[in-house]
This record gives C-alpha cells, sequence and structure tokens, in this order.
C-alpha cells in the first residue's frame, strides 16, 4: 500500500503539525528531508518562522514536507547545488517520520519529487544513501533507480526524470 501524500512548500502554517513529527523522531536523531541545522531554532514562533525563510530562499534546493490531511508525515529536499555536493549527498534526500514508515510515504513522495525535478528541467538525479537502508534502497529501486555505485558506507543510485 503505498500512502500518497501531498507535497507541500514549507510554511508557519503547518508548525504544530512539524513539532509534532519533529518530535516523532526523538532527541538526537538526524531528520533527512528538512534543511534543518544545529543553528535553527524552531522551538520558538520566530525562530520557526525564521527557518522556513531561511528554506524558501535556498536557490540551492527545493524543499517540500510530505502532509497528510493535517499532519506532517515527512520531508524531501531536492538539491541542485554544487557538483561537489550532489557528488557527496546527491541531489534527493528524504525521511519520514518513524510512526508512518512502512505505508509507502517515501515511494509516493519520491514520484511526486520526480514531476518537480522535471519542471526544474532535470533529465536525472542522483540519490545516496547508507548500504544497510534497505526501505530507502527499495523506495529508490521503485522509482526506476539504476545502481551507480557501492561505496565503504553508501550506494548511490541514478533515477531518470520523465518530461
Amino acid at each position: 500500500m503505498t500512502v500518497h501524500s501531498t507535497l507541500a512548500a514549507p510554511t508557519v502554517d503547518l508548525r504544530e503539525a512539524w513539532l509534532e513529527a519533529h518530535s516523532d523522531w526523538g532527541p538526537g536523531l538526524h531528520e533527512d528531508g528538512f534543511g534543518l541545522t544545529a543553528d535553527d531554532d524552531v522551538a520558538t514562533e520566530q525562530g520557526f518562522s525564521d527557518w522556513i525563510d531561511r528554506l524558501r530562499g535556498d536557490t540551492m534546493c527545493t524543499y517540500r514536507w510530505m502532509v497528510e490531511g493535517e499532519r506532517v508525515l515527512g520531508g524531501i529536499a531536492l538539491r541542485h547545488g554544487t557538483e561537489k555536493d550532489i557528488e557527496r549527498l546527491g541531489h534527493l534526500g528524504y525521511g519520514v517520520r518513524p510512526s508512518e514508515r512502512g505505508r509507502g510515504v517515501a515511494t509516493g513522495a519520491l514520484a511526486d519529487m520526480l514531476e518537480v525535478a522535471a519542471s526544474l528541467g532535470f533529465s536525472e538525479i542522483t540519490a545516496v544513501c547508507e548500504v544497510d537502508n534497505c526501505a530507502s534502497i527499495a523506495t529508490l529501486e521503485h522509482a526506476g533507480g539504476e545502481l551507480l555505485d557501492r561505496r565503504v558506507a553508501e550506494v548511490r543510485y541514478r533515477i531518470s526524470v520523465a518530461r
């Protein structure tokens, strides 16, 4: 079963829903796809608003949140930065909150993000994940991902973007 959530641009209107998703990860765990850094203050309204402004103004990355009704299920980011960054991180980063995994949320979001990539002129994207992240590997392969290489702790996939 694939849950087809909606991709939404980050917004302060979803602050409470995002904070609920954020707490689902637990302290110290990395949340891929949200563009959150250690310098971001998401606990205060002003800090959250500043973070949203930073994400929306980032010309090197397109951020979207996976939203189902009034709930934020995860985040997905399409990087269009430097070759060096893309080589290291890939074009794509995403994360689904732990309580929503296994329902196909990432599969649906990736399909939608490929449409965004096409609208931005991409013909293919690269995604990188850890070699033991079986769920991500399955998601990338479901989207037509072709294994490019395996490095010590990570694998890289190329996914064609339909136009």
